[in-house]
């Protein structure tokens, strides 16, 4: 008899887990529209550096700063669907990029490096594509990590930092994910079908403390992974996980004087210690959620846009005239 090593038995339980919190979860859903509040799926793409970028774009240009919005692993822009209309209420511009090689852009990160390292980069030129010269950078999970290294590279880019639940230093990935990250080679052989309850164990381990917005993401996230590429795509992006990226900018944020806000769920399996260390460094405010765990932009999106509006007055207050 084959013995199951830890990363499949961990795995194992995880699926276990997932496929009854699924069930609980999409049970009567029969595909119900979002609930009321969600911002439209407003998509854009071009060409940039070769590659085809996409993102969404909300909301008119008021003169203020722009809001760049980058999300995770296994997301894609619609993370936000209900941040963007409480920040564009007040006339600013919303964009959520796609990360290369996630959501509708799977395809385009197959043979590409996705790291959070040459995402940083990735952004940064769909920036300078799109003629973004400043901006308030908003990152969750692994889009903070992207955002991280983007501020820490070019510092003139970030007018201020919103980081929810954030990939950050060594704090991630969790224990389910880094033994998917153990099994890609079989993940990728999976038939797309037999995939979708190992690709949410990691999503269900994170948590939503929002029954209904879990459901909603579920179906949301699905979509994209239900491609033929799906499995390939998923164990490449696990493979190009790696703490290094985020532990390089350990510490180089005392140059990055710009307003910011730290927002964390105080069930988030990442960790409050992480969340308080770069409050330090940011010398920004935390915002802890009771109750929250991972997926705050979707349970809690009043508080992130709280936190993103904050941002904006604070860079406003500092350059009006005196």
């Amino acid at each position: 008899m084959r013995l199951m090593t830890g990363n499949t038995r961990l795995l194992r339980l995880e699926m276990g887990r997932t496929a009854a919190v699924m069930s609980r979860a999409l049970l009567g859903r029969g595909g119900r529209a979002l609930e009321s509040g969600a911002a439209p799926e407003l998509v854009r793409s071009a060409v940039v550096d070769g590659i085809v970028m996409r993102w969404e774009e909300h909301g008119t240009d008021g003169g203020g700063l722009p809001v760049v919005l980058v999300h995770g692993i296994p997301t894609h822009p619609r993370l936000f669907r209900y941040v963007i209309p409480r920040v564009t209420d007040g006339a600013s511009r919303c964009y959520a990029w796609e990360l290369v090689g996630f959501g509708a852009s799977m395809a385009e990160g197959l043979r590409r490096d996705i790291s959070v390292a040459r995402q940083a980069e990735y952004l940064a030129a769909w920036m300078d594509f799109l003629g973004i010269e400043r901006a308030v950078l908003v990152g969750h999970d692994l889009g903070g990590g992207v955002v991280q290294r983007l501020a820490v590279a070019w510092p003139q880019r970030c007018a201020g930092l919103v980081l929810a639940d954030s990939a950050a230093y060594d704090n991630w990935p969790v224990p389910v994910v880094r033994a998917a990250r153990a099994m890609s080679g079989a993940i990728e052989r999976l038939p797309p079908a037999l995939m979708k309850p190992a690709l949410f164990a990691g999503m269900i381990n994170l948590g939503h403390d929002n029954t209904t917005r879990l459901s909603e993401s579920i179906e949301l996230h699905w979509r994209h992974y239900a491609a033929p590429i799906g499995p390939a795509a998923y164990a490449h992006q696990l493979r190009s996980l790696d703490t290094r990226d985020t532990r390089a900018v350990a510490g180089d944020f005392a140059g990055l004087a710009v307003p910011g806000r730290v927002v964390w769920g105080d069930r988030d399996p990442l960790g409050l210690a992480s969340a308080e260390r770069l409050a330090g460094e940011l010398r920004a405010p935390l915002r802890r959620i009771p109750g929250a765990r991972h997926f705050t932009p979707e349970d809690h999106p009043d508080v992130i846009a709280d936190a993103i509006r904050a941002v904006l007055a604070e860079d406003a207050a500092l350059s009006a005239p005196h």
